[in-house]
């Protein structure tokens, strides 16, 4: 059953937030879709985007500036929550790099975390069913995005089931938490000790195993706190230039990881999505 939070009118079509219980992660989860005006009369082809380290549906929805742009290409937008909440699981709340609020968009291996956070069958699988239940949808032409942690999301799914999206791309992603502190904090915690269980989470690994049909858009800010400690793009820059991956990095000087960074670039990545979901 879907729970509509609340609905508003925004650049001629509708913006929602939506609460549902979801059988992925044994709870409620709630998300956010943005319906452009065209949605009335057809259905549209849908950009899902996913939120990074802290934050909620609302983020992205509010920080982003997408909506402008995706009423007039007739893109709908859907934000996801980035983890399960009130899980009363001990240690899922009090440490913003891991828990509640930091699903890292695994389907959690190890207890007590695999009880709630499947995050990847949450995105990939049963939110997009559901959307396509109660959205004007078109699940044939589907778009993945997503900034830092649901960079690595986003990177991570399309690699994964590079036939169910025809077009992917991030804003300063974690491309190896393999090899980082965020994810070497997190993923054995999800996944157990063991690193040959991480590499399907790790978007450096993945692409050396199948790439993806089409360019990978990645924008990275060169003022970013985190570029050499957490992100290392350079590493995934390698990984697809030998894997044969086409990509489009671009760096920009003077810019962060905040959301001003994104709603700097946000309407090339729209565009990016919308050429290849034949909406240009």
């Amino acid at each position: 059953m879907l729970e509509t939070i609340s609905e508003q009118r925004l650049h001629g079509g509708v913006q929602g937030f939506y609460r549902h219980q979801s059988e992925a992660c044994a709870g409620p989860m709630r998300f956010a879709v943005y319906q452009p005006p065209q949605a009335v009369q057809q259905a549209c082809p849908v950009l899902y985007f996913l939120a990074g380290l802290t934050c909620t549906e609302e983020t992205a929805t509010i920080k982003a500036g997408a909506q402008r742009l995706a009423a007039e290409l007739g893109l709908v937008l859907v934000m996801p929550d980035t983890s399960p909440r009130n899980t009363g699981i001990d240690g899922a709340t009090g440490d913003w790099e891991f828990g509640e609020g930091a699903g890292f968009y695994v389907d959690a291996s190890a207890a007590p975390w695999s009880a709630h956070f499947r995050m990847r069958s949450y995105v990939a699988d049963e939110l997009p069913a559901l959307i396509a239940a109660h959205f004007p949808v078109d699940v044939e032409r589907s778009g993945i995005c997503g900034h830092s942690m649901g960079g690595h999301g986003a990177l991570t799914i399309a690699l994964t089931h590079p036939t169910r999206y025809r077009s992917v791309s991030a804003f300063a992603p974690i491309v190896a938490p393999s090899e980082v502190p965020w994810g070497r904090k997190a993923l054995p915690r999800y996944l157990g000790a063991d690193p040959k269980a991480w590499a399907g989470y790790d978007a450096c690994e993945l692409v050396r195993r199948q790439t993806f049909p089409g360019v990978i858009l990645i924008d990275q800010g060169e003022a970013d706190p985190f570029l050499d400690t957490q992100l290392k793009p350079e590493l995934f820059d390698q990984a697809c230039a030998e894997a044969g991956q086409g990509l489009l990095l671009r760096r920009h000087a003077g810019y962060d990881h905040s959301y001003w960074f994104i709603a700097s670039f946000i309407d090339d990545h729209l565009r990016h999505h919308a050429e290849a979901l034949g909406l240009l």
